[in-house]
C-alpha cells in the first residue's frame, strides 16, 4: 500500500514521502497564489479554489489568508463562508456542509501524531476525516481534532477545542468542548 492510500484510510504512514511531499508543494504554491489575488477577482480566485480542492459548492467565500495541506481531500458546500486566517490540514477527508459559516483563525486538523516517541521519530502520522455538517458556525479561534463530526445546525463557540463529535442543534464550548445547550430548530 502507498504511502497516500495509507494516509487517506486512516493508518499510519510516513508523511515525508516523496509523492505526498510533492502534493504539499504543489498545494502551497496554488495556494500562495490564491492568497495574493485581491478580494474583486472572483472569478480567478474560483478557479485556483476548483483546481485546488475537492469540491467547491455555489456561492462560496474563501478570505484570505487560506492555509491547508493537500487540497483535494477538502469539500466546500454551497454557501460556505471561510473567513480570514482559516487553516485546514487535510491529510484525510474534510467535508464542509451548506451554509457553514467558519470565522477567523479557525484550525482544522485531520493530521495525528502517535503517542509513541518513537513512532514519532519514526516520521509516521496518522489522519482521520472531519465533517462539519450543514448550517453549522464555528466561532473565531476554535480548533477541530481528527476523527470529529459537527451536527447541523450546531454552534462551536469561539476558542473552543473540538476533541469529539457534537450531535446536531447544539451549542457546545470549552477546552474540551462540549454541549452547553441544545438548540430548538424551526424548519432547518
Amino acid at each position: 500500500m502507498k504511502e497516500k492510500e495509507k494516509m487517506l484510510s486512516g493508518n499510519f504512514y510516513e508523511h515525508r514521502d516523496k509523492e505526498l511531499t510533492n502534493e504539499r508543494n504543489l498545494a502551497a504554491e496554488a495556494t500562495y497564489y490564491y492568497n495574493t489575488t485581491k478580494e474583486g477577482e472572483a472569478a480567478a480566485r474560483r478557479s485556483i479554489l476548483e483546481a485546488l480542492l475537492g469540491k467547491v459548492g455555489d456561492n462560496v467565500t474563501v478570505k484570505t489568508p487560506f492555509k491547508l495541506d493537500y487540497g483535494y481531500n477538502i469539500e466546500l458546500g454551497d454557501n460556505a463562508f471561510l473567513n480570514y486566517g482559516v487553516t485546514i490540514l487535510d491529510c484525510n477527508k474534510v467535508t464542509i456542509g451548506k451554509n457553514v459559516l467558519i470565522a477567523p483563525n479557525v484550525q482544522i486538523y485531520t493530521a495525528k501524531h502517535p503517542l509513541d516517541p518513537d513512532m514519532r521519530l519514526m516520521d509516521k502520522e496518522s489522519a482521520l476525516p472531519i465533517v462539519i455538517e450543514d448550517n453549522v458556525w464555528v466561532g473565531g479561534g476554535a480548533i477541530i481534532l481528527a476523527g470529529v463530526t459537527i451536527g447541523k445546525n450546531s454552534v462551536i463557540g469561539a476558542g473552543s477545542v473540538v476533541t469529539k463529535s457534537i450531535p446536531p442543534n447544539a451549542i457546545a464550548v470549552g477546552n474540551p468542548c462540549r454541549v452547553v445547550k441544545e438548540l430548538v430548530v424551526d424548519g432547518i
